[in-house]
């Protein structure tokens, strides 16, 4: 049975077996790789600190960085075994608004079709009533059918697919 886990060094061999599956600098909405370093992850000293850093970005006390917003991050573990990633933004900005939304997410190619991001957006919704937002913005690339489809048993209600700096995006909002 899957768990959402707050990140930590202990899944580390596992979290860079599960990235070694990604394409050379593939973007894996959700997992906070922004936040890394641009190399050195395999690195423990290196890894902790970014670890570190994705669990201060939901502390509100801490200035979240030029052009960031607040987030709260979630592994998707099973077993010890990393499967992905999940994010809760607390806030939209403009490019959030428009491309990113409230709430990322990514699982890892060889854990794929097996409903854990339609479970794990399902877990992350009642965080999002909790923190007091009404709704939240859900995207995903047009051409990701798999993700439209867990967005939408997750509720999302598609309000447009738009064209922005990111390609292509479809926008769904759930109401909480």
């Amino acid at each position: 049975m899957p768990e959402l886990t707050i990140p930590t060094d202990r899944l580390r061999s596992s979290w860079l077996s599960a990235h070694d599956e990604w394409a050379p600098g593939a973007h894996q909405d959700g997992a906070g790789l922004r936040l890394a370093p641009e190399a050195g992850l395999d690195r423990p000293e290196v890894f902790s600190a970014w670890v570190e850093q994705l669990r201060q970005q939901s502390e509100r006390s801490v200035a979240p960085g030029e052009g960031r917003v607040h987030a709260t991050h979630w592994w998707i573990v099973e077993d010890e075994t990393y499967l992905g990633a999940i994010d809760l933004r607390h806030y939209l900005n403009a490019f959030l608004l428009d491309v990113g939304g409230h709430i990322g997410y990514s699982v890892r190619p060889s854990a794929r079709r097996r409903g854990l991001a339609t479970w794990a957006l399902g877990a992350v919704l009642p965080e999002a009533r909790a923190m007091g937002l009404g709704r939240v913005l859900v995207t995903c690339d047009d051409s990701n059918a798999g993700s439209a489809r867990s967005i939408e048993r997750n509720g999302g209600v598609l309000e447009d697919i738009r064209v922005t700096e990111a390609g292509s995006k479809r926008r769904y909002w759930i109401t909480l």
